[in-house]
């Protein structure tokens, strides 16, 4: 009864570490690509092993996208993720999954340890496990374009923000955008795209203060615009008074010659 009961208990405690185990092997703080999960390629079916279906309060933001890229041109991008579970970083906060259908992919200047390529793949970009566990879940990379007469590029991003447990589950939050940039003249502007519902809640402002002993000539030249905005505000008043009152015909303090002169309008002895 004891060996039988001692048994059950085993039995019990592999079936609870193989539970555990298959979760933590469904999470992948090191990164992701391709058909990594089954369900596709990660960059257009998204992180479906943290949660079955994307979630609009994820917010997925692409800064620094041209409107048309000049081929062999390098663009440097910015990729974060609003929204989702609360960032823990004493664990993994996140991770992205991208792809390009055209050019190559890399890390930023500071990224290259929390960027990578898949398996060697220059068109595929996800994180590192470095980079799964950035404050502000926001990842710099380089997208450089292709050869002349290439046509039109199409970029795939899913990324997720995580709780941090290594289980995934639907306390995680995912969401995926697609865009397309064709080749043309590049002008030096670019673009940002997100796909969400755009609720992003802006940092607090910093308060900042500066003495005013220590503006200096800054100081000077406001108090000396002020004080030309008032000599201009009294040369307008000034020139207003003396046109309404300066030619009147019923202001008493009018010269003689003025008298004089609508005297002789009056009586028509004007030659």
């Amino acid at each position: 009864m004891k060996i039988h009961q001692m048994t059950s208990q085993r039995l019990l405690v592999l079936f609870c570490f193989i539970l555990l185990a298959g979760g933590h092997a469904q999470a992948y703080p090191e990164g992701i690509g391709n058909d990594a999960d089954g369900q596709g390629d990660v960059s257009i079916a998204g992180c479906t092993c943290h949660a079955e279906a994307p979630d609009n309060a994820v917010t997925i933001i692409l800064e620094g996208v041209p409107y048309h890229y000049l081929a062999g041109n390098s663009y440097h991008m910015k990729i974060q993720i609003i929204g989702g579970p609360e960032i823990d970083l004493s664990a993994a906060t996140g991770g992205f999954a991208m792809r390009v259908s055209l050019g190559s992919l890399a890390g930023g200047e500071g990224f290259e340890s929390k960027v990578q390529n898949w398996e060697g793949d220059v068109t595929a970009l996800t994180h590192t496990s470095a980079g799964s566990k950035t404050e502000d879940r926001a990842w710099h990379i380089i997208w450089t374009a292709p050869q002349e007469l290439s046509g039109t590029v199409t970029f795939t991003l899913a990324g997720n923000a995580v709780n941090g447990d290594g289980a995934p589950s639907d306390l995680d939050r995912w969401n995926r955008l697609t865009i397309s940039v064709g080749e043309g003249e590049d002008d030096g502007r670019t673009r940002t795209v997100f796909s969400g519902n755009g609720e992003i809640n802006p940092p607090a402002p910093v308060e900042e203060g500066v003495d005013l002993h220590h503006m200096g000539a800054k100081l000077r030249a406001h108090w000396l615009g002020l004080l030309g905005f008032g000599a201009v505000i009294l040369v307008i008043v000034f020139c207003g008074l003396f046109l309404r009152y300066g030619f009147s015909r019923h202001y008493k303090g009018r010269s003689n010659l003025l008298r004089l002169r609508i005297k002789h309008l009056k009586r028509g002895d004007q030659l």
